[in-house]
């Protein structure tokens, strides 16, 4: 077992914990181009649980976004971190348009004037007078587009609003030209050990951004509660049929993802860590930038999320152990 270790949001300076928890699914439902994007109804109160057994177990870092449950995910986190403001990072996201009647996704929107809009809802649903990383919630610009979005980040910056910034995309191009041209922290992207941008590893190390990875389980999946009979409703987003989830197709999980588990479980569970957590280390393992921020909706799942940091990375043997059985898996 190991002590408890930190880790650094970037260049910011902002410590925070190894392990984050992303709040997308405590937002509850909300809809995108007609089809369900939440994860099915959640309970507010056992939400706000969630949230303070996250304290008690050292968890320091929340990750969640306007358009999660179209502001019910900032709300629930606003009211659960209220009176720990100061112990806590918050992180949320902008970008997306969105009905809170109807919570329903309705478009995108960066410019200036919005950006500043939005920033000062988060603020109100968050009931707080800044938030720590205010990120990006756009896959891809063109860059002059991007330009407007780092000045608009740097005057928020300026006048105290947000603490630093960052950018939720695993767009290559995109996230160099962000690093390259940007006083950013972070870079927000899918990453487990079913898939890994390196590109995008390799500009967060060399240019001192924290590399934040949504979908550490890839949807559940890493989690070892689903099997080839397994079907998600279309209240879940895993389920709706969104085209650009990669680990489910129709509510189904994708077939040579559950086979390619089956190859590495063992290695994840080494030293006593259940498959989370093993999933969790290997992320950290692969770089000291790493970030995992896992999903939440109960006590029960943030307690094994935050038993991975008492484990530790998984060492560097166990690492291309499970990379060269995906590697024999893929073939």
């Amino acid at each position: 077992m190991q002590k408890k270790f930190k880790r650094s949001l970037g260049k910011s300076g902002i410590n925070v914990s190894p392990l984050g928890l992303g709040c997308w699914a405590i937002g509850g439902p909300f809809s995108l181009n007609g089809k369900q994007d939440g994860w099915g109804n959640v309970n507010d109160s056992v939400s706000i649980q969630a949230i303070h057994e996250a304290l008690d177990q050292g968890i320091t870092f929340f990750d969640t976004s306007d358009a999660y449950g179209t502001g019910h995910s900032e709300i629930i986190l606003g009211k659960a971190l209220k009176k720990h403001r100061d112990q806590v990072v918050i992180a949320s996201k902008f970008g997306n348009t969105y009905n809170e009647n109807t919570r329903e996704l309705t478009g995108q929107n960066i410019s200036p004037e919005y950006i500043q809009s939005a920033c000062k809802l988060s603020l109100k649903r968050l009931q707080t007078d800044y938030i720590d990383l205010y990120q990006l919630h756009v896959w891809a610009l063109p860059q002059n587009e991007i330009d407007s979005v780092i000045e608009t980040l740097n005057k928020l910056q300026s006048d105290g609003l947000i603490r630093a910034y960052g950018w939720s995309t695993g767009d290559t191009d995109c996230a160099r030209y962000f690093a390259e041209n940007s006083n950013g922290a972070s870079l927000l992207h899918p990453m487990n050990v079913f898939g890994y941008n390196k590109d995008v590893i390799e500009l967060c190390e060399e240019h001192n951004l924290a590399s934040i990875n949504s979908n550490p389980l890839a949807m559940g999946i890493l989690s070892g509660k689903f099997n080839s009979d397994t079907k998600l409703s279309t209240e879940d987003v895993r389920g709706s049929g969104h085209d650009w989830i990669p680990y489910f197709k129709n509510g189904k999980p994708e077939k040579s993802l559950l086979e390619k588990l089956e190859s590495i479980r063992e290695v994840l569970k080494s030293d006593g860590r259940t498959l989370v957590q093993g999933a969790i280390a290997w992320l950290w393992a692969k770089s000291e930038q790493n970030i995992p921020i896992p999903g939440f909706k109960t006590p029960e799942q943030v307690i094994e999320n935050a038993n991975a940091m008492s484990f530790g990375p998984l060492n560097q043997q166990h690492v291309k152990e499970i990379d060269h059985l995906l590697e024999v898996a893929l073939k």
